[in-house]
């Protein structure tokens, strides 16, 4: 029968094809439903060639039956095929969704039981400020929280609440007007504080579980104390308002120089993560060590990684000339020297010769390689960061 038939098709699991928002269809998987308050049933759809953070809650009227999409002309079909090809490309590239680097196999398989635990978007959006944004991912909000389908969240202190009358109540009484920390770079309308996740404990835990909205990858939620949380915000009149941040082991047998980094949706394309891995690498040289992010990195993370460390050596190439090491460039900026090899791996600049890793470049290959990275607006001001390193154990490794 006709309602057996939309049964299986809307099954969890189903394979099917859900017409997306611009009215194109796209292969997806069901991976949850449910009935809402007036009776109408939801469906979560992956969409097969996107990443996850485009998942989303569907009704049925976006669910069309597989035989029925298929029913094309053979050209038709080449044509679709081509189409999304094309319409992958674009989204992967404004929407950031290429694929994190390869890890091994237990990152891999603890990723995989990440995934399968957190694979239902639990919250669709979030009001902070003056914006509203849709989430990308699931967070493990308390469950009272974790029901709504909407949080406000307060864009001083980050606490969360269910109702915007709850928010505007909680607005009286807030008298926080920036990051609870210690400001220690003011250059222009940015501002970065300082957040010791020991001494505020509570903002720290709501700005991970703000994070982890955005984020596809296990990151600290309750566990805050051994790390300092460097808050990038917009200041006008109002106060300082919060836009992105890293956070940062205050000690790291590896030297780690960043655990996670994040940079808010509304605010994206602005340079701003770049900005913030300077920031990193710029602490690890007040603190005389070699410095490299935690791994895996988030496909976000990497992209803005890779990004950084090439206009950085770039930069370098071109101004200096003749003989120049890895290790030399290393100590110029504190980049780890495995960063450094596979950044010039991939711009084709390093060649490997009698058991040594050499630079192989001329003033055009470095020209031509120059003007494929794009020019950031935000630099970093080293004059504006007014900041010392915690007192160093003796255990910690300096800069070689």
């Amino acid at each position: 029968s006709t309602r057996r038939k939309m049964a299986e098709v809307g099954a969890v699991g189903a394979r099917v094809s859900c017409r997306w928002k611009d009215g194109t269809i796209h292969p997806a998987e069901i991976i949850e439903r449910r009935t809402e308050d007036g009776g109408e049933v939801g469906f979560y759809i992956h969409y097969m060639d996107f990443n996850r953070r485009l998942d989303e809650w569907v009704t049925a009227d976006r669910i069309v039956d597989a035989a029925a999409a298929n029913v094309c002309t053979e050209a038709d079909g080449e044509a679709d095929r081509k189409l999304t090809r094309n319409m992958k490309r674009k989204y992967d590239d404004i929407n950031h969704t290429h694929k994190p680097e390869d890890a091994d196999p237990i990152t891999t398989a603890l990723e995989k039981e990440h995934e399968e635990a957190t694979k239902v978007k639990n919250i669709q959006a979030v009001e902070l400020g003056e914006y509203e944004i849709d989430t990308w991912y699931y967070s493990p909000y308390p469950e009272d929280f974790s029901k709504c389908t909407k949080l406000f969240v307060c864009e001083f202190c980050l606490k969360y609440m269910k109702k915007p009358k709850t928010l505007d109540r909680h607005k009286l009484k807030c008298d926080l007007r920036h990051p609870p920390g210690d400001e220690i770079y003011r250059c222009q309308n940015i501002s970065v504080f300082e957040v010791d996740g020991k001494k505020s404990k509570v903002y720290c835990q709501n700005l991970c579980l703000l994070a982890k909205l955005f984020l596809d990858h296990k990151t600290l939620y309750y566990d805050v104390d051994p790390f300092l949380f460097y808050v990038m915000t917009e200041v006008d009149s109002k106060g300082c308002h919060i836009v992105g941040y890293f956070s940062k082991e205050k000690e790291s047998p590896e030297d780690h120089n960043l655990a996670c980094i994040l940079t808010l949706p509304p605010f994206q394309r602005k340079g701003y993560g770049r900005f913030l891995i300077s920031f990193a690498y710029e602490l690890s040289k007040k603190e005389n060590k070699i410095g490299t992010p935690e791994r895996p990195l988030s496909d976000l993370g990497l992209l803005s990684f890779r990004s950084y460390w090439k206009g950085v050596l770039l930069e370098i190439l071109s101004q200096r000339r003749g003989n120049l090491s890895i290790k030399d460039i290393s100590q110029m900026t504190a980049i780890k020297t495995d960063d450094i090899i596979s950044t010039l791996q991939s711009m084709g600049l390093i060649k490997y010769w009698k058991g040594q890793h050499l630079i192989s470049v001329s003033p055009k290959v470095i020209e031509e390689q120059a003007s494929k990275t794009p020019n950031k607006e935000l630099q970093f001001e080293v004059s504006a960061l007014h900041w010392m390193p915690l007192s160093l154990s003796s255990s910690q490794k300096k800069m070689r």
